[in-house]
Order: C-alpha cells, then sequence, then structure tokens
C-alpha cells in the first residue's frame, strides 16, 4: 500500500506461505516469490538445468518467538536451545521438567503436562525453527530433516502463524513458536533464550540485528544465509530473514522494470516502515550487496 501511494503500482501479493511461494517460483507460476527459506543447492540445481537462475533479495530480519501458554506463571520463562529440543522430541513432557527447573531458578513452575504445538504447512517459521534446534542438538538433527516441512517426533498441530498462535491461547500449558508480531497481537508470554555468549536474550527488533552484525563478513554474494545460532552476547538465537526470490531474467515480461524498482524501494526508502511491522530493518553493508545483485537482473 505505501509503494502503491509513492509509486502509483500496485503489487499484487498472496500469503500463501513460503512452501508454496518457493514451488511457484519453482513452476514458474509466480513472478516473484517471498520466502524465510532460500532455495538449496538441490533447487537452485533444477531452476539452472532448465536455463534459468534466480536472485535472492533479503527484505526484513525477524525473530521466531518461543510463545507458550501458563497463567499461573508470572515471570518471563527462559529456555536452553537443547532444552527446547528436548520438548520437542518428546523427552521433556511436563512444565516442571528438573531441565526447564535448572533454566528458571526461583520460578515456581506447575505440574502441567506440556502440549507441543508445531507447523502442519511447508513454512519458514518452522524451517528456522528447525534449523535453530537441529544446531542446538545433535539428536534433534539426526531425527528431523533440516528442510520444511519437517516431520516432528512429538505435539499436535496448526496451520500457519495464526493457527499457531490461535492453538497456544486455547490450551493451558501449551508451548509453540510463532513469528514474533503474532506472539504480541495475541498477547502471548514469550521466553528468553539462551545465546552462545551464554545469555538469555529476548527476541526483539535490537537482538535480531545484533544477530545479523555478526554474520555480516560471512554472507556470501548470492545473499543465501541463515541467522540462527549467531554469535555475540545481545544477539538472539532464533532469528531469521525474509527474501523475495526472482527470475535472474525478466525481460520476457512487461512488469519486470517495475518489479526490480519497487524491490530496490522496499531495500532503502520501505526500510522505514518494517519496525512497525516488528521486523528488523536491513544492515547498510548489507544493502550494498542486494543492489548489486539486482544489477544483474536483466529488464526490458
Amino acid at each position: 500500500t505505501s509503494y502503491e501511494q509513492a509509486r502509483g503500482v500496485k503489487i499484487d501479493y498472496r500469503p500463501v506461505g513460503s512452501g508454496k511461494g518457493v514451488q511457484g517460483i519453482l513452476d514458474g507460476v509466480y513472478f516473484f516469490g517471498c520466502s524465510d527459506v532460500a532455495l538449496n543447492d538441490e533447487q537452485l540445481t533444477e531452476v539452472r538445468s532448465r536455463g534459468g537462475d534466480v536472485v535472492h533479495v533479503p527484505l526484513v530480519m525477524g525473530a521466531v518467538a518461543v510463545a507458550y501458554n501458563l497463567p499461573e506463571v508470572k515471570q518471563r520463562l527462559q529456555f536452553t536451545g537443547p532444552a527446547l529440543a528436548a520438548i520437542y522430541l518428546g523427552k521433556i513432557t511436563r512444565w516442571d521438567d528438573p531441565t526447564i527447573v535448572a533454566c528458571n531458578p526461583g520460578v515456581k513452575l506447575p505440574n502441567l503436562p506440556i502440549t507441543v504445538v508445531s507447523r502442519s504447512d511447508a513454512s519458514g517459521t518452522k524451517f528456522i525453527w528447525a534449523d535453530y534446534l537441529s544446531k542446538a542438538s545433535a539428536e534433534f538433527k539426526a531425527k528431523t530433516r533440516e528442510r520444511a516441512p519437517v516431520p516432528w517426533p512429538a505435539g499436535t498441530e496448526a496451520t500457519g502463524n495464526n493457527g499457531m498462535a490461535a492453538a497456544i491461547s486455547r490450551q493451558v500449558g501449551a508451548i509453540g513458536y510463532v513469528e514474533q508480531s503474532y506472539a504480541l497481537e495475541n498477547n502471548l508470554p514469550v521466553g528468553l533464550v539462551k545465546n552462545r555468549g551464554g545469555k538469555y536474550v529476548a527476541p526483539s527488533l535490537e537482538s535480531v540485528t545484533a544477530a545479523a552484525a555478526e554474520v555480516l563478513n560471512t554472507i556470501p554474494d548470492d545473499l543465501r544465509f541463515t541467522l540462527t545460532d549467531s554469535p555475540g552476547d545481545i544477539a538472539y538465537p532464533i532469528a531469521g530473514v525474509a527474501w523475495a526470490i526472482l527470475s535472474v531474467d525478466q525481460s520476457g515480461h512487461s512488469a519486470g522494470k517495475d518489479l526490480v524498482a519497487f524491490l530496490r524501494w522496499a531495500t532503502h526508502e520501505g526500510q522505514a516502515l518494517v519496525g512497525d511491522l516488528k521486523f528488523a530493518p536491513l544492515p547498510p553493508e548489507l544493502v550494498k550487496k542486494i543492489d548489486e545483485r539486482l544489477a544483474t537482473v536483466r529488464v526490458k
């Protein structure tokens, strides 16, 4: 809407999830797609086998929050990566388990069963969660696939971030992962997560930016990278990126030039708007790399 008001060009965007967005790009159905999961090497090989190629354009960065439903607990809970992995593996089944107690000294935890909630659909949020837990737990990595969709060993399922938030809200004792904005909209408490620096950190714009700052020097030229488990004392460890993915050859589309113009606006002037949506803006150093990638897109 903001872009339409500023430039007079309307973008028709449909929130179908990262899985469908990526598949639409692979099938050539979508003009461009957005995803919290970059194409993997196998998918890129598939695209290139047909004589094409794609460009990944980071748009925003965000946190995946650990949301839970424990009305009796007023203190904000803390979690480690191994503890979260054990919950999702079905090894920790009650809230007063010694592992969770050890993360929360002085907090009286209820003797309640944990209801594990996860996404049923292929989603970037699910991938970011699984990517983090796979780094935190060798057992989790061994028992699950690293690309979405992930077959969870434990839990019930919901569709979309809205469905996740609703499922957690309905069930006392539930735990799940949602984009930070959905947790805030649904007034769900979110936990602090212990990062590689040994600090318990809350999801926030600042802690996501800190995670990105730690990996800037390692981001490859194709702009496919991960923010999970970034080093640094103030980095939130379950963070991710949302990309626009488009064909490098837009010369066959009359709107190709408009698409590139929109992506330039989104990664420059549009960054002033992302904070209101509970996302973190792109670092200037990354925007320079994006400009270089967009310059390779062929338009009429």
